[in-house]
C-alpha cells in the first residue's frame, strides 16, 4: 500500500513538472501561468506554417524564394519558446526565445545547421504597441557602417504573419533588408 502510494505522488510530481511540454493533447506545448506574461507575446506564431523564405543574392538582387516549414512550440515546460524552420535547400536553423523579466526584454539564441558555431548570435527587443515583434542585434554595414541587425514579425495573425531582417543605421533611418519570409498557418 506504501509503495503504491509512493508510486501515485511520484507520477504526479512528475507529471506537473512537465504538463506545459509538448505531448499528444498539446503537440506545440503550453504557456505555464507562472511564466513572465510576455510569454505570450509569441501565441499567435505557436504552431506550424508553410513559408517562402526569399534572402539576398551577392549582387544585392533577391533569390529564388525557398520552401520552408517553421515550427514553433513552448519549452522549458512552457517557460520560454522554440521555433525551428527546415528549408528545402536544407539550410535548416532555430532559435530558443526567452523573456527576461529584470530587464523586460527577449532575448533570442539563434543557431543554423549551415554555420555551426561555439557561440550563439543573441538579438534582443520587444512586442510594440501595434503587435509587431522587434529584435536588435548590433550589426556593422559592409562598409564598416554603426548599426543593427534588426528582425521584425509584422501583420500576424490567425492565417500567417511575415518576418523580414535588415539593416538598419543607429538612427533607423537607413534601412537595408536581407532576408524576407511569408508563412501560412497550417497547424496550431
Amino acid at each position: 500500500m506504501r509503495l503504491s502510494i509512493i508510486l501515485l505522488l511520484c507520477s504526479f510530481f512528475g507529471f506537473s513538472q512537465n504538463e506545459y511540454e509538448p505531448s499528444k493533447s498539446f503537440p506545440f506545448g503550453k504557456v505555464n501561468p507562472t511564466a513572465p506574461e510576455q510569454t505570450k507575446d509569441y501565441q499567435a506564431l505557436i504552431g506550424l506554417c508553410n513559408c517562402k523564405s526569399t534572402s539576398r543574392n551577392q549582387d544585392g538582387s533577391w533569390a529564388e524564394p525557398i520552401d520552408m516549414t517553421w515550427n514553433w512550440k513552448y519549452i522549458m515546460n512552457g517557460m520560454a519558446v522554440q521555433d525551428e524552420t527546415l528549408k528545402a535547400d536544407g539550410k535548416h536553423s532555430g532559435s530558443i526565445r526567452q523573456f527576461i523579466a529584470d530587464s523586460s526584454k527577449w532575448y533570442v539564441h539563434y543557431y543554423a545547421s549551415g554555420t555551426p558555431t561555439t557561440k550563439l548570435s543573441t538579438w534582443e527587443g520587444n512586442t510594440t504597441k501595434d503587435g509587431n515583434i522587434v529584435l536588435y542585434k548590433d550589426q556593422k554595414a559592409p562598409n564598416g557602417t554603426d548599426g543593427f541587425s534588426r528582425l521584425t514579425f509584422y501583420e500576424i495573425n490567425d492565417k500567417g504573419y511575415k518576418w523580414v531582417g535588415e539593416w538598419v543605421d543607429k538612427t533607423e533611418t537607413t534601412t537595408f533588408a536581407f532576408w524576407k519570409i511569408e508563412c501560412i498557418r497550417t497547424k496550431d
